[in-house]
């Protein structure tokens, strides 16, 4: 071989390398780059979810649409607390005022537990049956406390869904329920992602024989 053309072929074999070894490096930081993106979009896209259900059967079937939404959620990475409102000591408002709409309450009891989670909460999901036309007096108690930490939630952004179960078939008789619900939503000024609302489930465990399952399932999956 010449000379010349030994060291033309040298000089483009060191060039050719030179290359290839940059492509690697531009690619390797490219993927370090995707998947520092893809975490800083997984931590950005992480919510903190409460889900308060109101049914003092423990495998009732709002229950069991609350489990669904958890679990449908907690696959999505999501942070969920649940707070099963039957269960926890919780006095109904006294309307003293006390609280002036933004401190703490008369009343040290389990309301004082869930309190900073719905502050910090980025989502709060309603999972109650109806009883005589209406939410279940054990969630009720627990909204009506809301009133303490009003001017930390109201106005202040929020996702919400609402679970619910009842005996009848006829759509009319859970508008009352739902109403009470978006207008709660609209005051608050937090933004409903959706509505769970699985009739014709009485005894305990019934819903287990319908699609309302899956629903909450997939609705918690979407997030």
């Amino acid at each position: 071989m010449k000379r010349r053309d030994f060291i033309k072929k040298s000089v483009f074999a060191v060039g050719s390398t030179l290359l290839a070894g940059s492509a690697m490096e531009s690619l390797a930081a490219m993927s370090i780059d995707d998947e520092v993106s893809d975490s800083n979009e997984s931590k950005q896209d992480k919510m903190k979810i409460v889900v308060l259900t109101g049914s003092p059967r423990r495998n009732g079937n709002s229950a069991y649409l609350a489990e669904q939404f958890i679990k449908g959620a907690q696959e999505k990475g999501h942070e969920v607390y649940r707070f099963d409102c039957a269960f926890k000591q919780v006095e109904p408002c006294r309307a003293c005022n006390r609280c002036g709409m933004d401190g703490p309450c008369i009343f040290n009891d389990d309301f004082s537990e869930l309190r900073p989670h719905l502050i910090e909460a980025d989502m709060v999901v309603f999972a109650t049956p109806m009883y005589y036309f209406g939410i279940s007096a054990q969630m009720k108690r627990v909204i009506d406390r809301f009133y303490a930490i009003n001017g930390r939630i109201k106005g202040h952004y929020k996702k919400a869904a609402y679970l619910m179960t009842y005996a009848n078939t006829a759509k009319s008789d859970a508008e009352p329920m739902l109403l009470h619900y978006r207008t709660m939503m609209d005051y608050l000024g937090w933004e409903s992602v959706g509505e769970v609302v699985a009739p014709g489930v009485w005894t305990a465990g019934s819903v287990h024989n319908t699609d309302y399952g899956d629903k909450a399932y997939r609705l918690g999956k979407s997030l």
